[in-house]
C-alpha cells in the first residue's frame, strides 16, 4: 500500500505523518508550494518555516520528501477563479476550488498517480458501507469512526465489494470539521482519500503533537489557503479589480445613505467595513450594473434572510441516493460553521434543484457552496453553488429561479 501524505509544516499534517508511522505506513511526504502571478512575475507565499518543518519531519520519520510546485496551476485554477467570480458579484470559495482542483486535482495528474492513498490533515472521516434507499438507513462496513475502530484511524480500507462506495464522512470534531471544504469533490477523489486526524478532537491533535514533540506542536492554525491567509483579501481585490465608488442604499426607503469603493469588496450578509452610522447595517443586495449597495437597518433585518436556495450544479459525491426525487429531508450547511440546517431538497417544475429550508437562513449569498448532508448530519450526500442571494418570501425566491 502506497500512500502520500500532503504536508504543510502545520500541526495537523504533521500528526498524519507520526499516526501512519504508528501504523507501520512509511508515506512520501509532499509539501504543495502555490501562490499568485501578475505581470512582475510570482507573489510568492512565505513558505520557509513550513518547508523546513516538512522536512524535518520527512528526516525524523524516514520518508521521502518532495517539493511540488503547482503556481501556475494554482494561478490558472483558483485565483483566475476567485477574481471572475468576485467580478460577477457571487462569493466565491477558494478553498472549496483549491482542494477539488489542486490538492486533489493537480496534485494527482502530477504526482499521485502511482498511490493508493493520499492521506491529509483534513477533519474529516471516511467509511465504506451500504445505503438502502428505500429504507434510508446506512450499514457502515468499515471506516474510521474511533467508537468503532478503538481510536484507531483504519487508514487502509478493503476493496469496495458488491453495493460498497466509500463515503465522505463528518469529523468527530464539529468546529473544525471540513467537510463543507470537501464538497465538491468526485468519487474518484474520495475513494482514494485518508484523513486519520479526522476521529480525533483538536485538543488530542495537539496533546499528540506535544508528546512526540514535533516542532508544529505550537504553531498556529493556518487561516486557509495562502492568498487569504497572508495576504489582506481587500488589498488582493484592490489589486487586480480596482476601486470603483457606488452608493449604498437603504433597501426599504431608497434613501442613500453613502458610497462604497466597488461592489466586489462586499457580500451578501456582511455587517463590517461599511462604516455607517445609526447601525447595524447589512448587505442584503447587489446591483452588479449599477455598482450599488443595499442595506438594511438592525440586528436582525427579516430582509438578510431566506428560505428558498437555489442550486446549480448539483453535484453527488460518492452515490445517487435519491433517484429521481421529488422531496428529500436534509440537513446542510451554507457556510463553514458547526452548525446543520434542517430542510427538504427539490425539484421545481421546470428541473430547478432547490433546498427548502425548515426555518430562515441568514446572508444566503450566491456562488458559494451548500453542502447537502443525510438526515443525521453524518455522510456527506451532495452539492450545489448556490445561484441566487437571499428573500424572505418563498413565492419571490422561486421566482427569482424561474428567472434564472
Amino acid at each position: 500500500m502506497k500512500v502520500a501524505a500532503l504536508v504543510s509544516g502545520g500541526v495537523d499534517s504533521s500528526v498524519v505523518v507520526h499516526l501512519l508511522k504508528e501504523q507501520g505506513i512509511t508515506p512520501d511526504i509532499y509539501y504543495i508550494r502555490i501562490g499568485m502571478e501578475d505581470e512582475e512575475g510570482y507573489i510568492d507565499c512565505p513558505a520557509e518555516e513550513d518547508i523546513e518543518i516538512t522536512q524535518w519531519l520527512a528526516r525524523h520519520y524516514g520518508c521521502r520528501f518532495e517539493e511540488v510546485n503547482l503556481h501556475q496551476e494554482y494561478w490558472e485554477r483558483v485565483v483566475s477563479y476567485t477574481i471572475d467570480t468576485v467580478r460577477r458579484g457571487l462569493t466565491p470559495n477558494p478553498d472549496v476550488m483549491c482542494n477539488k482542483l489542486i490538492k486533489f486535482g493537480a496534485f494527482v495528474d502530477r504526482r499521485g498517480k502511482d498511490y493508493d492513498r493520499i492521506a491529509t490533515g483534513h477533519y474529516a472521516r471516511v467509511e465504506r458501507g451500504k445505503w438502502n434507499v428505500e429504507s434510508g438507513e446506512w450499514r457502515v462496513e468499515s471506516g474510521d469512526r474511533s467508537a468503532e475502530s478503538g481510536g484507531n484511524c483504519s487508514p487502509l480500507l478493503p476493496g469496495e465489494g458488491p453495493g460498497v462506495r466509500q463515503f465522505l464522512a463528518t469529523a468527530l470534531d464539529p468546529v473544525k470539521d471540513q467537510t463543507d471544504f470537501l464538497s465538491q469533490l468526485d468519487y474518484d477523489q474520495i475513494r482514494r482519500l485518508m484523513f486519520p486526524i479526522g476521529h480525533l478532537m483538536k485538543e488530542e491533535v495537539r496533546a499528540i503533537a506535544h508528546q512526540a514533540k514535533l516542532p508544529s506542536a505550537d504553531r498556529k492554525d493556518s487561516q486557509g489557503i495562502c492568498f487569504l491567509g497572508k495576504i489582506n483579501y481587500n488589498d488582493f481585490l484592490r489589486r487586480y479589480l480596482g476601486e470603483r465608488e457606488g452608493k449604498i442604499v437603504e433597501l426599504e426607503t431608497g434613501r442613500v445613505l453613502g458610497t462604497h469603493r466597488g461592489y466586489w469588496f462586499h457580500t451578501i450578509g456582511q455587517r463590517k467595513g461599511l462604516y455607517l452610522s445609526g447601525g447595524p447595517w447589512f448587505v442584503v443586495q447587489k446591483d452588479i450594473e449599477a455598482n450599488v449597495l443595499y442595506v438594511s437597518q438592525g440586528y436582525d433585518p427579516a430582509t438578510a434572510y431566506g428560505r428558498l436556495i437555489p442550486l446549480a450544479g448539483f453535484h453527488y459525491l460518492s452515490a445517487d441516493l435519491w433517484g429521481d426525487f421529488e422531496r428529500v429531508e436534509v440537513t446542510f450547511k451554507i457556510r463553514h460553521t458547526p452548525e446543520f440546517h434542517r430542510g427538504v431538497l427539490r425539484r421545481t417544475a421546470d428541473g430547478q434543484v432547490c433546498i427548502e429550508s425548515e426555518e430562515p437562513i441568514h446572508g444566503i449569498a450566491a456562488g458559494q457552496y451548500a453542502t447537502l448532508y443525510d438526515r443525521d448530519a453524518h455522510l456527506v450526500v451532495a452539492s450545489g453553488m448556490i445561484t441566487a442571494s437571499p428573500t424572505l418570501s418563498p413565492a419571490g425566491a422561486e421566482k427569482e429561479m424561474n428567472q434564472l
